[in-house]
């Protein structure tokens, strides 16, 4: 993933946040936020290990990993 595809991730994450209206929405937005980037950092991570079919399975493992953490470590 190319660095502007993660900064339009990022930057759109805050501009949801920002147009959200409740607290509730805002968590929601701020959930899904910390989810994707702990997917994408996660895919990143595994991306660099393995070689072949193993380094995809290792990327997708990365990705959900991550975002299962992220997620987690963000309270949702």
């Amino acid at each position: 993933m190319t660095k502007s595809a993660i900064a339009a991730v990022f930057a759109a994450t805050v501009l949801l946040q920002g147009c959200a209206t409740t607290p509730q929405q805002q968590r929601q937005v701020g959930c899904a936020g910390a989810s994707i980037a702990g997917a994408l950092g996660g895919a990143a991570i595994g991306n660099q290990l393995g070689g072949g079919s193993g380094k995809d399975i290792l990327t997708a493992g990365g990705a959900v990993a991550g975002g299962l953490v992220a997620n987690d470590a963000a309270g949702c």
